[in-house]
């Protein structure tokens, strides 16, 4: 099928869905003025991200895709899995699931899609649900100078998200600015024990309950804030929580509202979050409006502009990256993931770790853009000490060059 325009700017769109219904839905949704791409067999993702599809067809389908804003896709065990939602997420696609059986629709709400449309839609309803998926025009591309938001998150184990979180801070403040700094994790915050701060300050708990009341202003950010001086800024630190009992102040709402402030007070708002990101549908099914532990790191996971993944540089913390990091694509949807392997050295991964990690991660994820940052105790170990980034107490450490690397590669050029 060839390209069809789209009208008034509306997201161009290919139809996954097998035989002479997908025919008939083309037709319908074509007269309902959506702009459709192409008409593919539903298994065709599947076969692309697994590999299974070479060739011109291959070829043929990647280029539309290429120009492809939304994917509606029969959704089931089939044609839908980890594989399919990363290949989607690398190219910027948001996948519609069309679900025929209620298996169907809980596995598209494992991978955190939106909600489905049924083969029995009206075609206007399926044609609502393309168009409720709105992409970034060029301008708004061209016009942005970096991600607002950025969340750092980390499979469990301790793979050093707070260390990366200060070091990101940092490194964004020598370029001049203000730049935010959250502690969002509801299970072990640490960012105030690891640059020297008092954890009875109001901090972002405070944030949260101003913002649920609307009584939040930069102005009052600004007064909670701590400063923290580094070389070439300051980092505006909002605490976390000083005991993990608190946890029900970070409410989901309360931090997406905390975090909406947030981006028109600082130019850049670096979230430190927990690893866990589980739901608890199952622990408060009697109280579905009632609080969540994780709350806090799904809601700053969605208001991300970019998430940092990172994951331990050993065997033991690889496995537990890749265990989650197909949670954390189905909670972010299509927000840019950064991954960043902390920690890499030769002992637990033998010659050639750093290919390894990459052969590794590509097998089993599809992750090819990769960070790394070298085990550097002495460097750690100082900042620790003296309660300073890392930046700050070994300007000159391998580690520092690597992390100014990162974030000159990976998130200033957003």
């Amino acid at each position: 099928m060839t390209a069809q325009p789209t009208p008034g700017g509306e997201a161009a769109v290919v139809l996954a869905v097998d035989g002479a219904d997908g025919r008939v839905l083309a037709d319908d949704l074509a007269r309902e003025g959506v702009g459709i791409l192409a008409l593919i067999p539903a298994a065709s993702l599947a076969d692309l991200s697994a590999y299974a599809l070479l060739g011109a067809d291959s070829a043929a389908l990647q280029s539309r895709l290429e120009r492809a804003q939304v994917v509606l896709l029969d959704a089931s065990r089939d044609t839908l899995d980890a594989r399919v939602v990363a290949l989607c997420d690398r190219l910027g696609i948001r996948i519609v699931p069309r679900c025929a059986t209620p298996d169907d629709e809980r596995l598209a709400a494992a991978f955190g899609l939106a909600a489905p449309v049924g083969p029995g839609d009206d075609p206007s309803v399926v044609a609502e649900a393309l168009r409720a998926h709105p992409v970034r025009s060029a301008e708004e591309d061209a016009s942005r100078t970096g991600p607002g938001v950025i969340a750092v998150w980390g499979a469990a184990g301790a793979p050093g998200r707070s260390t990366v979180a200060i070091g990101l801070a940092a490194e964004l403040a020598r370029g001049g600015g203000r730049i935010a700094l959250v502690d969002a994790d509801s299970h072990a915050p640490s960012i105030a024990l690891a640059l020297g701060l008092a954890d009875e300050a109001p901090g972002f708990a405070a944030a949260c309950r101003q913002a649920e009341l609307g009584t939040l202003t930069t102005s009052e950010l600004t007064r909670i804030a701590a400063p923290v001086s580094v070389p070439g800024g300051t980092i505006d630190v909002l605490t976390g929580i000083n005991r993990p009992s608190r946890w029900p102040e970070l409410g989901e709402k309360r931090v997406a509202a905390a975090l909406a402030v947030c981006r028109t007070w600082a130019d850049h708002t670096i979230v430190d979050v927990s690893a866990s990101l589980e739901r608890d549908e199952e622990i408060v099914s009697d109280l579905m409006e009632g609080p969540r532990r994780n709350a806090a790191t799904l809601a700053a996971l969605r208001e991300a502009d970019l998430v940092v993944a990172v994951a331990a540089a050993d065997p033991l913390g690889i496995s537990r990256f890749l265990r989650g990091y197909s949670e954390l694509r189905a909670a972010v949807g299509v927000t840019p993931v950064a991954v960043v392997v902390n920690r890499l050295r030769t002992g637990s991964l033998g010659i050639d770790a750093r290919g390894q990690v990459r052969r590794t991660l590509e097998r089993f994820a599809g992750i090819r853009d990769i960070w790394f940052l070298p085990a550097d105790g002495r460097a750690a170990d100082a900042a620790l000490l003296t309660a300073r980034p890392i930046a700050d107490a070994a300007p000159r450490s391998p580690l520092t060059q690597a992390m100014r690397r990162f974030v000159g590669e990976a998130v200033v050029r957003l």
